[in-house]
């Protein structure tokens, strides 16, 4: 489904990412792992358009998308949910969800995907007409998700859902997020710092150290490799 070739990025004269290459298969759950710094955001910016690579290809469904504005990459059917969240806080919960659908027609659909939006988070239909910025950190993490799949993404890009959040509410995040995955086949692309409880909710993952990809194979090895734990898992 998406495949980055080589990709180099750059703020200024900083080399963010270098000759970076990854894959994602239409279906799955991959999780880029590494310290603060490696790229790993950047890495999702690159994807949406919004930091451009300088050199490489990025191309999804077979098409380069590396040169793509970022509301045509959304237009395509990839959306990013942002580190931090950044809702609308002066909007209202509906307010926001219907920012996600902004760029769709098909009425009837996001009807139904606004009940299935309000069956995943029960809590975003009693807050429909309070302020998003009068949400608790989990709610307004809750709503950036569902923001973009209103937009009805073929891939998430999910940039550390657990941020800031209590334990038991990053729990609730990631059920919701396999639950996603599971259900509507939305194939997921997490970053994260919470490196053991991503390499447990993907299929595989790659491990990026001062902006290269330095190791990638299923999360189950991931998990028992000696470096990985100890860099990452505080083992």
């Amino acid at each position: 489904m998406l495949k980055l070739k080589n990709i180099n990025t750059f703020y200024g004269n900083i080399h963010a990412l270098k000759d970076v290459d990854i894959e994602v298969t239409e279906g799955e759950i991959i999780t880029l792992i590494g310290a603060n710094g490696a790229g790993k955001t950047t890495t999702l910016m690159s994807i949406s358009g919004i930091v451009p690579p300088r050199s490489g290809e990025i191309l999804f469904m077979d098409k380069a998308i590396n040169h793509f504005r970022p509301d045509t990459i959304v237009a395509l059917g990839i959306c990013q949910v942002p580190e931090g969240r950044h809702i609308f806080p002066y909007l209202t919960v509906m307010e926001n969800l219907d920012m996600g659908a902004f760029l769709r027609t098909d009425k009837d659909n996001i009807k139904k995907d606004l009940e299935h939006i309000f069956d995943l988070f029960p809590i975003l239909a009693q807050r429909r007409h309070q302020p998003g910025g009068t949400l608790s950190g989990g709610e307004q993490q809750m709503l950036a998700i569902s923001r973009a799949l209103m937009a009805r993404p073929k891939l998430l890009l999910l940039d550390e859902p657990s941020l800031g959040l209590a334990p038991l509410v990053v729990r609730q995040i990631f059920e919701i997020i396999e639950k996603i995955n599971n259900e509507s086949n939305t194939t997921i692309f997490l970053v994260e710092q919470n490196a053991n409880l991503a390499l447990k909710t993907a299929h595989r993952g790659y491990v990026m150290e001062n902006g290269r990809i330095m190791l990638t194979d299923a999360t189950e090895n991931l998990l028992l490799d000696e470096n990985v734990k100890k860099a990452y898992l505080g083992m």
